[in-house]
């Protein structure tokens, strides 16, 4: 299996958009500071996973959120995710 997923920095406000074969490994690696990207941005919570069997379609699918039109679904995530922490 192949997960698309979105994680939320609680120090900028701002995701940052994976893909991986492993989610909980590659959480694990955000979290401790092992991915250069999100370095100093922690902390770091996943916000949004979507699995698909395909790897084609994976990859895509994190094309799209690091696109224009996959920005604005991203911002609706993003707006779920803390609308669900203020109920």
């Amino acid at each position: 299996m192949f997960y698309v997923y979105i994680l939320y920095s609680e120090k900028d406000t701002r995701l940052y958009v994976g893909c991986t074969t492993n989610i909980n490994n590659k959480v694990k690696r955000h979290s401790n500071s092992h991915v250069q990207a999100t370095k100093f941005r922690r902390p770091l919570r996943l916000i949004h996973v979507e699995e698909y069997r395909d790897k084609v379609e994976a990859f895509n699918r994190e094309r799209f959120f690091k696109s224009l039109w996959g920005s604005r679904e991203k911002r609706k995530i993003k707006q779920k995710y803390l609308d669900s922490l203020s109920n």
